[in-house]
């Protein structure tokens, strides 16, 4: 009697081992992105992957690292960047399709200051003694930042006063810890902190337009499930979740 239990159950392990065999794993996708796109792309994150078998790996950094990490073959299946020049480089080297890119989203710079900051405008920073900014090399936020200081003629002021960062977020960060005593990130940063005091928005005509562009990657391992992605981004309900984070959609 034991033995034909025992036998019984051994069957039925075979049977269980086998059916869990055949149970196809879940597509990873790894999507590049810019770090001011963090909490909207959480969010578009969990309705996707509700709606596929598709597990998406959010790989957040400065655009300009990410693009480097996709030049030396990193395996990225979309990148979502905050700067063209960055993503026009990697279509120009064929690791982006054409028919696979669009520029797609807008957004603006804005001077911030911890609560309680007396600054009421750009021309303020010449008084502090501590600015965050991005790495201007890697973080395309830190250049436009530069670039309208400079255009300003604010930046020789202020250089030695200058702390940078990895990326907007830590400037972010910098600034709601009281660590400096200003900071220029996306409006979208300031948007969703309320730690800082938002203390003017930057003239646009300062510095080069901030486009955010997204593409499929040519060596995606994954292209169908990469381009459905794509166009999930684009669809009604992924635009107004930017533009609830504040973000402007290209028409």
């Amino acid at each position: 009697m034991k033995i034909k239990s025992y036998l019984l159950c051994f069957v039925c392990f075979l049977f269980t081992l086998g059916c869990s065999s055949t149970e196809k794993p879940k597509v990873e996708l790894t999507i590049s992105a810019a770090a001011s796109l963090k909490d909207a792309l959480e969010e578009i994150e969990k309705q996707y992957e509700q709606q596929n078998e598709v597990n998406l790996l959010l790989n957040l950094a400065a655009s300009g690292t990410l693009g480097k990490q996709i030049e030396q073959g990193a395996p990225v299946d979309v990148f979502f960047s905050a700067d063209e020049e960055t993503f026009t480089n990697l279509v120009n080297k064929h690791l982006i399709p054409e028919d696979e890119a669009i520029n797609f989203l807008k957004n603006e710079l804005v001077l911030i200051a911890p609560i309680g900051s007396k600054l009421t405008s750009i021309e303020d920073v010449k008084t502090v003694d501590k600015i965050a900014l991005g790495i201007p090399e890697t973080v395309p936020a830190g250049r436009y930042a530069k670039e309208a200081l400079i255009n300003l003629e604010l930046w020789k002021q202020i250089e030695n006063s200058v702390i940078f960062a990895k990326d907007v977020r830590q400037v972010l960060s910098y600034v709601e810890t009281g660590n400096v005593s200003a900071g220029v990130v996306y409006k979208t940063d300031a948007y969703i902190s309320d730690k800082i005091k938002r203390i003017s928005t930057i003239d646009s005509s300062l510095h080069t337009p901030i486009v955010y562009p997204i593409g499929v990657i040519q060596t995606s391992k994954h292209k169908n499930e990469a381009i459905d992605f794509y166009h999930f981004l684009q669809d009604e309900n992924a635009m107004s979740i930017f533009e609830k984070f504040g973000f402007t959609v290209i028409d």
